[in-house]
């Protein structure tokens, strides 16, 4: 049997954070306001009122984050720019102090040895976009690719490859269809318009980059799906979960076509928003890697209301994470697979861009988390020992941060942080990583 040894001597170890989550210094320096401080703002949308207002307070703390990088032996690290930091109103003029701390932050990443892998869009739109429809509206894509162009004239001499957005499944289904996220709208199958955006997004950013000689990359949350039993009705449910959560943003990147949207009672264009030519757009850039956020399998029944073509339902065999999570690492490797045996060659080499969970810490001490990357990295070597190109692993998170909803109740980091006082300690399981990657890196030098 493989284990993680097995993987490829050039796989890159790496670890994962998002603007919103960690940054911090929300009013500072010019930075404007993105859907999720307002979202944050309204009473009881937010866990106990949390807010990313400070965060981490890595806007002012990033150098002793750089080292604890090091301290990891980390070859890259995957972080996002804050589109209302560097572009307050999303179209307007630039703010200046905002492209010079990333700025500041490559370029202190690359002395360390530490490649940047930066995503251009994790789910804080600027605000003033939002006023405008957001991502229902079909010129946020465009002002998305003006961003991008800014951000890259700028960054790109020394950042090589770039992910356009982040898990567009997550941002419509929890921001747009059921309002659990910012922007917060509740609008159902109404709300795909905003996925259809997203991928022309995608595409524009994707040419922007290619045209300067730079790699595009997009990160999905995507998920095995099974069904609740073989009964037909159940597999029809899991088909259409399939097609909602993995395949209406995997085939129009890598087929150039959409899966059957009438499983979901959703017409082709998606309610007028697909206009001639969007697929060639969203599909010819290409990718040059497609990137996984990997946390769960998922398990469907038929549906027993009105409403969503399916259910979910928990796999009760299974252990669960803090945050209620299914744990089940062969789920991985049955994913990856799957992906090889759809797409064939039209899949790109593959990245594990997120991967992790959270732990009740108050309770449980962070062996969870550590036999939780352990299996997960297991199952990741099956599958590369299967043929499956995966180029990295960077296990979300570097850092205890703003957990979205859940506010800073869900503790996924490496490094404890303290909200109150912004002290930051390693904990277990960033030994743990750390040992791993200079145990692989000694095993593959033999």
């Amino acid at each position: 049997m493989p284990d993680r040894f097995d993987l490829p001597a050039d796989f890159r170890w790496g670890a994962a954070t998002a603007a919103y989550q960690i940054e911090g210094a929300a009013d500072e320096d010019g930075r404007g306001p993105s859907v999720w401080d307002t979202f944050a703002a309204r009473p009881g949308a937010v866990r106990d009122g949390h807010t990313g207002a400070v965060a981490c307070d890595h806007y002012h703390r990033w150098p002793e984050d750089i080292a604890l990088m090091q301290g990891l032996g980390l070859d890259g690290y995957r972080f996002s720019l804050a589109w209302p930091r560097i572009r307050p109103t999303g179209a307007g003029p630039v703010n200046p102090a905002g492209l010079a701390f990333y700025d500041r932050l490559v370029d202190a990443l690359l002395g360390a040895g530490i490649t940047p892998l930066p995503t251009l869009f994790h789910w804080d739109l600027p605000q003033a976009l939002e006023d405008h429809g957001g991502w229902l509206n079909r010129d946020t894509a465009h002002r998305f690719a003006d961003y991008t162009a800014l951000v890259t004239d700028r960054l790109g001499d020394r950042v090589p490859t770039w992910i356009t957005l982040n898990e567009p499944f997550v941002h419509t289904v929890f921001g747009y269809a059921l309002g659990t996220h910012a922007p917060g709208r509740t609008l159902m199958f109404e709300a795909l318009p905003a996925a259809h955006h997203q991928l022309l997004a995608h595409g524009l950013a994707a040419s922007i980059l290619h045209e300067r000689g730079l790699e595009a990359m997009l990160s999905n949350n995507l998920t095995p799906v099974e069904p609740a039993s073989q009964d037909p009705a159940d597999l029809a449910a899991a088909s259409a979960y399939d097609t909602l959560h993995n395949r209406l943003f995997t085939d129009p990147v890598l087929l150039g076509r959409y899966p059957d949207l009438s499983l979901l009672g959703v017409p082709d264009d998606i309610f007028g928003a697909v206009r001639p030519g969007d697929l060639d757009l969203i599909h010819t850039p290409g990718l040059d890697g497609l990137g996984l956020n990997f946390y769960n399998p998922t398990r469907v029944a038929a549906p027993t209301a009105p409403g969503l073509p399916f259910d979910l339902v928990d796999i009760p065999e299974a252990p669960h994470t803090a945050f209620g999570w299914p744990v089940v690492p062969d789920a991985l490797t049955t994913l990856l697979l799957h992906l090889r045996d759809t797409y064939g060659k039209a899949l790109p080499p593959l990245t594990i861009t997120e991967n992790g969970c959270s732990v009740d810490e108050s309770t449980t001490p962070d062996q969870p988390r550590i036999d939780f990357m352990s299996a997960h990295l297991d199952a990741l070597a099956r599958a590369t020992a299967e043929g499956i190109d995966v180029r990295g692993y960077y296990t979300w998170s570097l850092l205890d941060n703003f957990e979205w909803a859940e506010g800073y109740h869900q503790r996924f980091g490496l490094v404890h942080v303290d909200f109150a006082t912004q002290h930051r300690t390693p904990k277990a399981s960033y030994t743990w990583y750390r040992d791993l990657i200079a145990a692989h890196r000694l095993y593959r030098a033999r």
